[in-house]
């Protein structure tokens, strides 16, 4: 509609490109049809310039939601520095006057051995593309070392959640030939390592550490790659010795594979450093901030874990239900290999934790024939947490996912070659990513790889095993269907459970728990490695790890209890529970557990605290549920409290306690 009081005295030509035609809108003040034509331009991933018009006319507009959204979109729309300078200033106006809301806030201090003035900013708006506001302290050109070795520095006072280590190759106190290399090396490693450690236990922070770029200059030639006292040589091993040492409280970008993959003339170009020292060129920031940002948010729990798949032209070149196994593309011949690539790659994603669910607009006897009889399928029918191929449109059966696997739709990334198809899943389900595939299948796996909200934290077992456990969930809806009575339903899965104090072996696991929980979350306090290491060595707490088993498979470990012992009250810090086994009666056991370490400690009281979020609401009963009485209401902090003389100790007697597993019909 057009703005009254605003005559065009020149409509632009219908033969216009819709982004002309809104160019055209624009400058005559009709910022609406100027909005209508550039959506109508709008393709995915849009370019800069696109984003740039859409915020600037929705700012214009005061539409804040909208010149949110289009100024993030420039994070996907390519590394222009300039545009992503101008998006984080609209993103600054617009998000302060309620135009975007934040998944995760943190305090992130930035120290450096550089000037990171530019590169602060970029990093913002690459967190607020996925969901997390950044509160952040700069250090001082080059102090890195000195604000961290102080202990009554700003950067303490500060009080950061996240220590950010920016840092390149000109800072280590490496010599171009050594004699004595690994000497050096190790001196080095040692070096960055105990600033790790004073990082975690002054400020109990998480530290982000940009390893080190090669540089392009290399005086020794190839021969440097044949001299282990190179300073070349001792780079790549400082490198590989921090990965090996960076243990659960670090976690690294690796800036030596980013300056490969933009270049390294690109990443470093001396003219910045002799006028600012600007170790990273700011073409190459962009590159950077995403990349950092995508580290912090698998920190934070911010990853996705589910790819939906759909099939024809997607895994496979053709349509199996017209051309039959024979005539599909799938290995024998350029384009059939690129497909097998694809393939392997997902499965190397499942192996590291990645759910793969099919959604497939599909006959389902034509959808599975080639996992079963294709011999150059890669991906087998038991990859797959969940199939499904019917003719019900696609949102519809992306919301049974996450339904049947109890995930929320934030956790699933949609891939598909239609674009069509694409853009019905942006639009009814803003909350899937939607995966751009390039038009030649050779390129499918590079843009799955650059894919950044895939990144984790750690890998753990229970990452290797996630698509039998999400697989098992299926079967149990099923099952749960079926059963006569909920008390059926549970005696019927023949549970177990092991619960024990925190492991150290355990604490990868616990931490990304803690990180990605949300719906069973009482209180969703995010304690990071060094909070979990001072709970083990504290007695004054209590902290429980269960795992738990069924007929169908091993959930691994799935809940996690921490609790203080204040006087006769134990107090519940924070308690939350994998979504994998929601509805299965394990909160009893949790608590059944907490009442036998109150006796222990001379506790009569459990007390226990919800903190109500977007995301908890189905946990808001569960202390009632167990028989805790509303004790206080402190703002949104509501406390229960449970009387353990008056009311006894509470039980489950749908699992059953074991020290090491048993077979499902309960023999040894």
């Amino acid at each position: 509609m057009t703005p009254t009081g605003i005559v065009s005295p020149q409509q632009p030509t219908s033969s216009a490109t819709p982004e002309t035609r809104g160019d055209a809108y624009r400058k005559q003040g009709q910022l609406e049809q100027a909005i209508r034509c550039y959506l109508e331009a709008v393709t995915f991933p849009p370019s800069p310039a696109l984003c740039l018009k859409l915020a600037r006319c929705y700012d214009r507009l005061d539409h804040h939601s909208e010149a949110c959204r289009w100024a993030l979109s420039l994070v996907e729309a390519g590394d222009d520095y300039t545009s992503w300078l101008t998006g984080w200033t609209l993103f600054q106006r617009h998000a302060g006057q309620g135009g975007w809301s934040a998944l995760r806030s943190t305090r992130v201090a930035m120290v450096s051995s550089y000037t990171t003035t530019q590169f602060c900013p970029l990093l913002q708006l690459a967190a607020a593309r996925v969901g997390i506001h950044i509160d952040l302290y700069e250090s001082h050109y080059g102090q890195y070392q000195q604000d961290i070795i102080d202990p009554g520095s700003r950067l303490y006072a500060f009080a950061p959640d996240i220590v950010i280590l920016a840092v390149h190759e000109g800072d280590l106190r490496l010599p171009e030939y050594s004699s004595t290399p690994d000497q050096d090396i190790q001196a080095e490693v040692d070096r960055w390592t105990t600033l790790w450690k004073l990082v975690a236990e002054r400020a109990q922070a998480r530290v982000v550490q940009h390893n080190f770029a090669l540089p392009c200059e290399v005086p020794t030639g190839h021969l440097a790659t044949r001299l282990p006292g190179s300073r070349y040589r001792m780079t790549q091993a400082v490198n590989m010795r921090l990965g090996d040492s960076a243990g659960l409280g670090v976690s690294l970008v690796d800036c030596e594979r980013l300056s490969a993959l933009i270049g390294k003339q690109q990443w470093c170009d001396p003219r910045y450093w002799n006028l600012s020292k600007q170790a990273v060129a700011l073409e190459a920031l962009p590159l950077l901030a995403r990349h950092t940002a995508a580290v912090i948010a698998a920190d934070l729990g911010l990853s996705r874990k589910c790819l939906v798949l759909d099939l024809d032209n997607t895994l496979w070149g053709g349509v199996i239900a017209e051309e039959g196994l024979a005539g599909i593309k799938l290995g024998q011949g350029p384009e059939g290999e690129a497909f097998v690539a694809f393939q392997e790659y997902l499965l190397k994603l499942k192996r590291k934790g990645v759910i793969l669910t099919v959604c497939s607009k599909n006959n389902h006897a034509d959808a599975i024939h080639p996992f079963e009889k294709h011999p150059e399928m890669r991906l087998r029918l038991q990859d797959i947490a969940l199939f499904i191929a019917n003719w019900e449109s696609k949102p519809d059966n992306i919301r049974r996912i996450a339904d049947t696997l109890q995930i929320g739709l934030d956790s699933l990334v949609f891939v598909d070659d239609n674009p069509v198809e694409r853009d019905i899943v942006r639009k009814f389900l803003p909350e899937v990513d939607v995966l751009a595939l390039p038009d030649d299948p050779a390129y499918y796996t590079r843009a799955l790889s650059q894919y950044l909200s895939l990144e984790t934290a750690s890998l753990t077992a229970e990452d290797s095993e996630r698509a039998d456990q999400y697989r098992a969930r299926a079967q149990i809806k099923e099952l749960e269907a079926a059963a006569g009575s909920i008390e059926d339903f549970y005696l019927s899965l023949r549970m177990q459970a092991i619960v024990t104090p925190f492991e150290e072996s355990q604490l990868p696991r616990i931490a990304q728990l803690i990180g990605k929980t949300n719906q069973f979350n009482l209180t969703t306090r995010r304690h990071g490695m060094p909070q979990l290491t001072a709970f083990i060595q504290s007695t004054d707490y209590v902290h429980l790890a269960l795992r738990l088993r069924d007929r169908y498979t091993d959930h691994g470990l799935v809940s996690v209890m921490i609790a203080q012992c204040r006087g006769e009250v134990l107090d519940i810090d924070t308690w939350l529970m994998s979504c994998r086994v929601i509805g299965r009666s394990v909160e009893a056991t949790m608590l059944e557990h907490l009442c036998r370490h109150a006796a222990q400690l001379g506790c009569t009281i459990l007390q226990g605290t919800y903190i109500p979020t977007q995301k908890n609401a189905m946990a808001a009963d569960v202390y009632a549920k167990h028989g805790f009485e509303p004790f206080n209401q402190i703002n949104a902090h509501h406390v229960w409290r449970y009387d353990l003389t008056a009311n006894g100790p509470i039980a489950n007697p749908f699992v059953k306690r074991v020290d090491a597993w048993e077979s499902v019909d309960g023999t040894p």
